[in-house]
């Protein structure tokens, strides 16, 4: 599994998929804040950071005569674990990615689809737009707290291809819950399923150390570009 490619998956799978309607309210460029995950949690755990990845998407929107480009800039903060994977012995097969995109909102409304989104179909739209993800199964649900709001955590089952290798893989995503920098926060872990009686209580961890605060130390800072046609069908 390229670790580039699961980034870009996700920004493609609904980051970016943004009402089309904002700018002509006043609402044309959006940035939130890069999470974290509290740094005794994933020393605890034995990740390590891994890198800050923005994903951005631009589309121009038209409303009767108001015309307006919209920019959003959403952020992927990701953390590695060497797990064994098989006849590649070990590897950073271990991923935990907190992930922040913009509470964007006029009159009590809000226009961030994902807020309303469930972990499946969050899912759904990861296994469409992520090649090396496939045969996508819902395996179990149940309740986390995150920034001290309680939220749905839910557990799938997946084929995943890594460096050519073909494994499974239990993939856990949370609904996205609200942060104090009024963005929307959500988490996403995965690893083999044949490690999950060592890594599902420490990926479970991580995913509840989900902090708002973004923690730069040893985290390279990267960019994405996705600005394509993916992107635009879901814009």
């Amino acid at each position: 599994m390229n670790r580039r490619t699961l980034l870009g998956g996700v920004g493609v799978a609904g980051l970016t998929a943004l009402s089309g309607c904002l700018g002509v309210v006043g609402m044309d460029e959006h940035e939130a804040s890069p999470g974290s995950v509290e740094e005794g949690v994933y020393e605890d755990a034995g990740y390590e950071p891994s890198v800050v990845t923005d994903i951005a998407a631009e589309e121009e929107v038209s409303i009767g005569p108001y015309s307006e480009r919209i920019s959003v800039t959403n952020y992927a903060t990701e953390y590695q674990k060497e797990v064994s994977m098989g006849p590649l012995g070990n590897q950073s097969g271990a991923i935990a990615i907190v992930l922040t995109t913009p509470q964007i909102g006029v009159a009590g409304q809000n226009f961030n689809p994902i807020e309303d989104k469930s972990a499946e179909e969050f899912v759904e739209m990861l296994e469409d737009e992520y090649d090396d993800i496939s045969n996508v199964s819902h395996d179990e649900d149940d309740e986390i707290t995150i920034l001290g709001t309680e939220t749905t955590r839910s557990r799938f089952v997946a084929d995943a291809n890594y460096d050519g290798y073909d494994t499974t893989i239990d993939l856990h995503v949370s609904e996205a819950v609200p942060t104090d920098n009024d963005d929307l926060l959500l988490t996403m872990c995965l690893y083999p399923q044949d490690a999950r009686d060592d890594e599902e209580g420490d990926a479970i961890d991580m995913m509840e150390g989900a902090s708002s605060d973004e923690e730069t130390n040893d985290t390279d800072e990267d960019s994405t570009d996705e600005d394509d046609d993916g992107v635009r069908e879901l814009l």
